[in-house]
C-alpha cells in the first residue's frame, strides 16, 4: 500500500477555488479502482491551509491517479498555479 500526505498553502484570494478543486478531486479519486482512501481537509484556523491524506493499493494505482485526465486538469493545470507552498510525503504502512 502507498500512503500519501500533502500539505498545501494557497495564495490569498484562491481559497474558494482550491476548496472546489479538492471537492471535485475527492469525487473523482474515490472512484479509482486502486484508491483505498482520499480525504481532503481544510484547516479550521487558516482557510488557506489544506491537507490531503491518500492511500492506494500499490505504486501502479498511485501513478494511474497522477496521470488521470482530471488530475492533470484540476491539480497540474489549476491548483499548482495557485499554491504558495506544498509539502508531500509518500510512505508505506508499518
Amino acid at each position: 500500500m502507498i500512503c500519501v500526505s500533502v500539505t498545501y498553502v494557497v495564495k490569498p484570494g484562491h481559497e474558494a477555488e482550491a476548496l472546489d478543486i479538492f471537492n471535485t478531486m475527492q469525487q473523482h479519486t474515490r472512484t479509482e479502482p486502486g484508491n483505498v482512501l482520499y480525504i481532503a481537509h481544510r484547516s479550521s484556523s487558516d482557510p488557506r491551509h489544506f491537507f490531503l491524506y491518500e492511500q492506494y493499493v500499490d505504486q501502479a494505482a498511485f501513478q494511474a491517479h497522477r496521470t488521470a485526465e482530471y488530475f492533470v486538469q484540476y491539480i497540474t493545470n489549476r491548483l499548482m498555479q495557485m499554491i504558495e507552498s506544498r509539502v508531500a510525503e509518500i510512505g508505506e504502512p508499518l
